[in-house]
């Protein structure tokens, strides 16, 4: 063979963009024929967003367990995707538009639609680009948008079924309302504010008991034109007398019920609660449950309707508010107000201040759909990880409410519903109607509605493998293996997919659900803009290398825990690559003139690793079936960095330096099959360095070319398991490191050989003899005598004894170092060590401390104290040994 020479330097950018290109253009993404499938679909981003560091945790994880299951040789699927985002993506092509001078009705609704296609390609480049740069092994061949021809077939579908079934219907709705934008908004398109206001205190009087009133606050004083009950709680003393009663509604003639409902609060203000059902989400429940009128003051624009005394009508809120004001002060009705601060919903795009606005919306029943999912559930058809998150699922199934899907954009897909303007029905249509069903008259027009992009993203796990179509890709790879995702959306996707998956193909849509905690910063703050805080992946990998970001995620992901990181934290996955890199390279750079051979006879540390190779094996496909990412990646850290590196790599010194050419061509043979193992081992965590390696590899020996993504996963082998060679070897491996230990504290150079005495446990003096160039090399003895029995004196010069587990060994240093200034060294450690002994002693005595601070630092601080003590004895050990010589 020929030596083989990597970079100096690990330099990840001179190599993984050409990795990534070999991988995609060998078609490696691609699932093989194979009678198990294992396939995932990614939670598609936003195609007008930029990937976050929480994208980066989520696909890193796929992508991990994907590349383990392709090793596996199952018929390996990731399908990637982009969602149309309706609001996000909407916003973005109105905030274009708004820098020209134009909005979108200037444009008309075609042209929109048309322009926000664009920005949609633009965007959609980027994303693909983002996962292309941490490694995401997609099959980019089969690649989705959630508006594409076959999903907009299979939203469609679903709609006109859901309908067909009695599932979805049409009725007035809640939303959050901007009237400058004159559209409704989830939740999460309204940014909350804490917002300088009032809190206004007024008076209703009580119908029928003149000089009687009850007392409320509102920072809304406008919408009590909207009243329609005051509510009380049930068990509240002071209003028992009211129960039956009503009160007078102030400016208007009315006269409203006093409801009793647990939903009030009896400690806050006075224990009474307008009730305003049209304009706030938690009256609107309550309206519900006492069967009470609900009243619409507003018009989409903002302004109060006919729902109100005719002097009000017209007007804005900000202008109704005064006048109501005015009107309550001038009828005694006013009592006094209050400056607050108080959380304001605004528009996320315009900044309007939103409004609670009663429209006709369209919803889906949830409650049987809902069943489904909890049966399923049940029967043990989906496992998530962590279990807890089970109870959250059931939770929120038993207490579903239905879903309102639509959405006053223009952007997403139209709902399918057709109003006859003659005849007056709607009809819902699979193909687009021209011409009325009821009546036959062509005077129809489409909903102008949208629908929510979670109505397509909740299909996603069928419809991008082609239902509603019999396709191959659906008979097999449906139903999909795993989810990975974060909890925050657990409600919004997860169990929406569960129960979309059981409606409209019989079968739940993954059996494991992983749930992975959020990215934070180190004091465990969210990730934001505002805060400052947030780290671009792309940065992190032009720093330190898609490997490090992936390794680092991994490796800190543990199940059922947020990863609190910095930019410091991706050194650590930095330094492991490099680590990889620096062995391997030593390892290809000495292989001049050294032949593979055929039959090689294993030395015992050769057995040693090899069992500590299957045992990291069969370790690393437990915690990657079970989603345990920081223990494969633990694992991983401590079998090629400590096993491998630290000790094996070392061991073959022996032979590759001392033996003759059959010995350094068996050694190197057997040294290159186990890093061609642990290549394979570590590549689902470090993908793309394993893979730079090992076709490097594969040049020196001479064998096939293999790409290591699709080469085999190493599995555990019990003829490899071998117990009595790990016994053994940690038995060397303690003597080893108690001579490493005493060298560092004597400050003894590397080149000075310590002549040491072992008197093994019984049995174990053959392993030491069988071992004991190995020894000496290791750790750095000249002559190591064994013998059976203590006969070494404790008085003998310069001689320290070690103690440890199967040994007791006498190791001189009385050549190697000055013993009057190693002494002097030592009992200045002493005094040091005691000193900082008494101030743990201190704190530890303080009441205080212990009462008030957190227990994982006072248990800390006794480590310590324990530490610092055995530091101390061992020193003052050495000096009394040392004195009686």
């Amino acid at each position: 063979m020929r030596a083989v020479e990597l970079e100096k330097a690990y330099d990840p950018k001179s190599f993984e963009d050409r990795i990534y290109a070999g991988w995609r253009s060998s078609g490696a993404f691609k699932p093989r024929s194979a009678d198990k499938s294992f396939t995932v679909v990614i939670p598609p981003p936003n195609v007008t967003g930029v990937l976050h560091l929480g994208h980066g945790l989520n696909n890193t994880l796929q992508d991990i367990v994907v590349r383990f299951h392709r090793m596996r040789g199952e018929a390996t699927l990731w399908v990637p995707g982009t969602d149309h985002a309706g609001i996000a993506t909407q916003n973005v092509v109105e905030k274009r538009l708004k820098a020209k001078g134009q909005s979108r009705r200037d444009l008309g609704r075609a042209k929109f639609v048309e322009e926000t296609w664009k920005v949609k390609q633009e965007h959609h480049a980027i994303i693909s680009r983002q996962l292309e740069r941490i490694g995401a092994s997609v099959d980019w061949s089969r690649e989705r948008f959630t508006l594409d021809e076959g999903l907009s077939q299979a939203v469609r579908e679903v709609f006109v079924t859901l309908y067909e079934r009695n599932l979805l219907y049409k009725g007035n709705y809640l939303v959050n309302w901007c009237p400058s934008c004159g559209t409704a908004l989830s939740d999460d398109e309204v940014d909350h504010e804490d917002t300088p206001g009032k809190m206004y205190h007024l008076r209703y009087p009580v119908a029928g008991a003149p000089g009687s009133f009850v007392e409320l606050a509102t920072t809304r004083p406008e919408t009590l034109l909207g009243d329609t009950a005051v509510a009380v709680h049930p068990e509240d003393e002071r209003y028992r007398h009211l129960a039956g009663k009503k009160v007078l509604l102030p400016l208007t003639d009315k006269e409203i019920p006093v409801v009793q409902d647990t939903y009030v609060d009896r400690e806050f203000g006075t224990g009474v609660v307008k009730i305003t059902p049209a304009h706030d989400p938690n009256d609107w429940e309550v309206a519900k449950r006492h069967n009470l009128p609900v009243i619409n003051i507003l018009t989409p624009d903002g302004r109060l309707g006919d729902a109100v005394p005719e002097k009000y009508r017209g007007l804005t809120v900000k202008k109704a508010r005064e006048a109501v004001l005015e009107d309550l002060q001038a009828g005694g009705f006013y009592i006094r107000e209050e400056d607050i601060t108080h959380a304001v919903g605004h528009c996320y795009r315009c900044h309007t201040v939103i409004e609670p606005f009663l429209s006709e919306q369209w919803f889906v029943r949830m409650k049987p759909l809902a069943e489904k999912a909890l049966g399923s559930w049940r029967r043990g058809e989906l496992v998530f990880y962590p279990r807890k998150w089970e109870n959250t699922y059931q939770h929120w199934l038993e207490n579903i409410r239905d879903w309102c899907v639509s959405r006053q954009l223009w952007w997403g897909h139209r709902i399918p519903a057709w109003l006859c303007k003659d005849c007056g029905k709607t009809s819902v249509s699979r193909t687009d109607l021209s011409t009325c069903p009821h009546c036959g008259s062509t005077n129809i027009e489409q909903d102008p509605d949208v629908l929510d992009t979670w109505f397509s993203s909740w299909l996603w796990p069928f419809s991008t493998l082609g239902w509603p179509e019999d396709t191959a890709d659906l008979q097999a790879h449906y139903p999909t293996t795993a989810l990975v995702t974060a909890y925050d959306i657990i409600f919004f996707w997860v169990a929406r997919m569960i129960m979309a998956g059981l409606e409209f193909t019989g079968r739940a849509p993954f059996r494991d659900i992983y749930i992975h905690g959020l990215i934070r910063d180190k004091q465990g703050r969210k990730m934001s803009k505002s805060l400052g805080n947030g780290l671009d992946p792309l940065e992190l990998v032009d720093e330190f290398g898609a490997d490090a970001l992936k390794f680092t995620l991994a490796f800190m992901c543990a199940q059922g825990q947020d990863l609190l990181v910095d930019k410091e934290s991706f050194k650590m996955g930095s330094k492991f690559a490099n680590k990889i890199w620096n062995a391997s390279r030593y390892i290809l750079m000495n292989l001049e003139n050294r032949n593979l051979v055929t039959n090689t006879d294993l030395l015992p540390a050769d057995k040693w690793i090899y069992s500590r190779l299957n045992g990291a094996a069969k370790a690393m496909t437990e915690a990657f079936l079970s989603y345990r990412y920081n223990d494969a990646a633990q694992t991983a850290y401590e079998y090629f960095w400590n096993d491998f590196c630290d000790w094996y790599v070392e061991a073959t010194k022996l032979s590759l330096k001392s033996g003759d050419d059959a010995e350094k061509d068996r050694a190197t043979t057997v040294l290159l099959d186990v890093l061609g193992e642990s290549l394979k081992l570590l590549h689902p965590l470090l993908p793309f360095v394993t893979e730079e390696i090992y076709g490097k590899l594969n040049a020196a020996t001479g064998a096939p070319p293999e790409l290591l993504i699709t080469a085999a996963y190493p599995l555990y082998d019990e003829k490899r398991h071998d117990p009595k060679a790990e016994e053994d070897f940690a038995f060397l491996q303690e003597l080893v490191r108690a001579v490493r230990t005493l060298r560092s504290e004597c400050m003894i150079p590397p080149d000075r050989k310590l002549p040491t005495i072992v008197h093994p446990a019984p049995g174990k003096a053959g392993v030491l003899a069988a071992n004991a160039e190995l020894v000496k090399l290791l750790a750095g003895i000249g002559v190591l005598k064994i013998v059976e029995e203590q006969v070494v004196s404790n008085k003998t010069a310069g001689i320290l004894p070690l103690l440890g587990a199967g040994f007791e060994a006498f190791v001189s240093i009385l050549e190697a170092t000055d013993i009057a200034a190693l002494k002097e060294k030592w009992q200045r450690d002493i005094d040091k060590h005691n000193k900082f002994i008494e101030t743990l002693e201190a704190k530890l005595a303080n009441e205080n401390f212990l009462k008030n601070a957190p227990v994982e630092l006072v248990e800390g601080e006794k480590l310590k104290l324990v530490e610092a003590r055995n530091r101390t004895g061992k020193l003052e050990a050495y000096i009394r040994d040392m004195e009686r010589q």
